[in-house]
């Protein structure tokens, strides 16, 4: 957890005061994964402020179908037979979850979670998988799925006997809440339809038309400060048949990223901050990836030229904890195809059959992440050391100017656009509800410096941001450059922030920026053999998994994008700092003393191993695994998939 913030006078880079900013002080997450009895949110100024966290849930996939002590088996899917389906539901399986894993999970929600956040992102799939050729799915049983978990939110939510949720409930479209499920033709259609009033409460009503024709929208969450745009990624999807990327003008895809590239510059002359959420997340890497080339590249692109404005990016889908970064220097927008690539989709059936596939797929990530600019040696630490606090008194520190100077220190900045990595933006991808492997939530913390007087999302009735149709667009800095002889894309590149404009709050600690996170689990394999022992349903409860706030792995002081490439880059190592190295040793005597909590803040000076150990394995990159699949595989399956 960062310390408090006693600053009163220091400013930061972005010239900002930060001696507003309200001391976050320790969480208020008890062992149990609990709340401790608070008398307000931590970082509110008043019961009815802000608290400075979100929650983010993604892939419930409930099965009405589901029943306890049955089979397992791909072909049962935990619905018919004799096996080990549990009363909560079956990790590492291919069944969905069942009502009892739902229905404690909303009441957990509730007694721990409610009054302690703003918001809520609930990035899809709300209907069970179609897994069992026995129990096909209907197009009414995937609407009627859908209804109850968005009843589940208002219920949960909602303040006496008013029917409606009392903040920001804001949900986005999954390849499985749809029939048949990938196929999401151009809207409108019937599902467009359909969803628009299964989730009438958390839909700004202004925005309904615009969701009807495409299955996107905009919610302010914080009035005149923050807004989250819900895309509908299943017309980036590249499994998704019925559309053809975002290159031609006929595509919704191509109608989509023009509406988000007018939505962001709306935002942008409103001084105001956006989070884009989805289902499916836009990873690529190497041959795998699952969205079409065009809408990669236009998504990338955009998101570098609103740096300023864009706080974070969150999807789900994937079943597995990660994060991705996109490089805006991969972005070939004149000539999408000069470097083909062939699909390799991401399945999103839980189970463990998948587990090599995603192993192999996050082993291309860290591979990618391995080709990344290299810090000269021992740069990064001192650099992370003198500027984590974004104050102008460390960055102009003496110390500083004297190895800036050094062409190569100027060089890697210029490599990775800057001190602040403006050349990447990150996208982190949340593990699911449903059982893949163990159940999970995740909390949010960003920084409300500054908001202390901000209106409330419930105070206000100007939920969003103007609907499309009456946005104006009259750009004219394409027309300078016709001049150019250059090719140009058949399309409004959008304008990059000023020359003048400071780092956005995704690279540069400010209001809005995401601080840490903190991963619940659900240990099905513990709550299931405690029911089973005792038929108590008390036994359901969520723990914490990591809080990257106080992880002495990770060692991440906020989530910005510096923070991310710091990490990726520690992950992708070979070898590293002796505090990142793990010995690959049979007793206890030859592992290294590192293994310990002992931090090292020189994070790039090169560790010679003593000869005796000839084998190291990076700890980095096996808590990445480890967390990835949310702590269920033990070490022989990691050291198998991590080969």
């Amino acid at each position: 957890m960062l310390p408090f913030l006693l600053l009163t006078t220091i400013s930061t880079v972005i010239g900002s005061p930060i001696s507003d900013q309200q001391p976050l002080g320790d969480r208020l997450w008890n062992s149990n994964g609990g709340l401790y009895s608070v008398d307000g949110p931590a970082g509110s100024s008043s019961p009815r402020g802000l608290t400075g966290r979100f929650l983010h849930i993604t892939d419930l996939h409930p099965d009405s179908h589901y029943k306890a002590r049955t089979s397992v088996e791909e072909d049962d899917a935990c619905h018919r037979g004799k096996g080990s389906a549990g009363y909560f539901g079956s990790e590492r399986s291919g069944c969905d979850s069942p009502f009892t894993l739902i229905n404690e999970t909303f009441g957990w929600i509730e007694k721990n979670l409610k009054g302690h956040v703003d918001f809520v992102i609930w990035t899809g799939d709300s209907a069970r998988h179609d897994n069992d050729e026995k129990i096909p799915r209907t197009e009414d049983e995937v609407s009627a799925l859908n209804k109850i978990i968005a009843d589940k939110f208002i219920d949960t939510f909602r303040e006496g006997s008013f029917n409606a949720p009392s903040i920001p409930i804001v949900p986005t479209l999954g390849n499985n809440d749809i029939m048949p499920h990938n196929i999401f033709k151009d809207g409108p259609n019937r599902w467009t339809k359909e969803f628009v009033d299964i989730w009438a409460k958390f839909i700004p009503e202004h925005q309904r038309h615009t969701f009807v024709e495409g299955g996107w929208f905009t919610s302010e969450v914080i009035p005149n400060k923050l807004a989250i745009i819900s895309l509908n990624t299943m017309y980036f999807y590249d499994s998704n048949s019925a559309v053809d990327g975002c290159n031609a003008k006929s595509e919704p895809g191509y109608e989509h990223m023009e509406w988000l590239r007018v939505q962001l510059k709306l935002l942008r002359s409103r001084n105001m901050k956006a989070i884009l959420i989805g289902h499916v997340p836009p990873a690529r890497s190497g041959s795998k990836r699952s969205w079409d080339e065009t809408c990669w590249q236009k998504y990338t692109l955009w998101v570098h030229q609103y740096r300023d404005i864009i706080v974070g990016a969150a999807y789900g889908h994937m079943n597995i904890d990660h994060f991705m970064l996109q490089d805006s220097r991969e972005v070939d927008i004149l000539d999408a195809s000069k470097n083909p690539v062939s699909y390799v989709g991401h399945d999103d059936t839980p189970g463990d059959i998948s587990v090599q596939s995603r192993a192999s797929y996050l082993a291309s990530l860290r591979e990618d992440w391995s080709k990344m600019p290299s810090p000269p040696h021992g740069f990064l630490g001192i650099l992370h050391d003198l500027i984590e606090d974004d104050s102008m008194e460390s960055v102009q520190d003496v110390d500083y100017e004297v190895w800036l100077s050094k062409k190569k220190k100027r060089k890697f900045f210029k490599k990775i656009g800057g001190p602040w990595a403006e050349r990447y933006s990150v996208s982190l991808v949340s593990p699911s509800l449903v059982p893949s492997y163990f159940p999970t939530l995740r909390i949010v913390e960003y920084n409300i410096s500054g908001l202390a007087d901000a209106t409330i999302w419930a105070e206000s009735l100007d939920q969003g941001a103007l609907p499309f149709s009456e946005m104006t667009d009259d750009d004219t800095s394409t027309e300078k450059k016709k001049k150019k002889k250059k090719k140009r894309p058949h399309f409004k590149v959008p304008e990059p922030p000023s020359p003048s404009a400071p780092p956005g709050p995704a690279y540069s600690n400010q209001p809005l920026t995401w601080l840490g996170y903190t991963q619940y689990f659900a240990n099905l394999t513990k709550i299931n053999e405690g029911y089973e022992a005792n038929q108590d349903e008390g036994a359901f409860a969520f723990e914490v998994e990591y809080d990257t706030s106080k992880d002495l792995i990770y060692r991440m002081k906020d989530l910005t994008v510096r923070s991310f490439f710091k990490l990726a880059t520690r992950i992708a190592k070979d070898t590293s700092e002796e505090s990142d190295l793990l010995a690959d040793c049979t007793n206890d005597d030859d592992q290294l003393a590192s293994e310990t909590n002992t931090l090292d803040n020189n994070d790039d000076d090169d560790f010679e191993p003593q000869k005796k150990r000839k084998k190291f394995r990076n700890k980095i990159w096996l808590t990445f695994l480890e967390r990835a699949f949310v702590g269920l595989l033990g070490s022989d399956d990691l050291d198998d998939v991590s080969e």
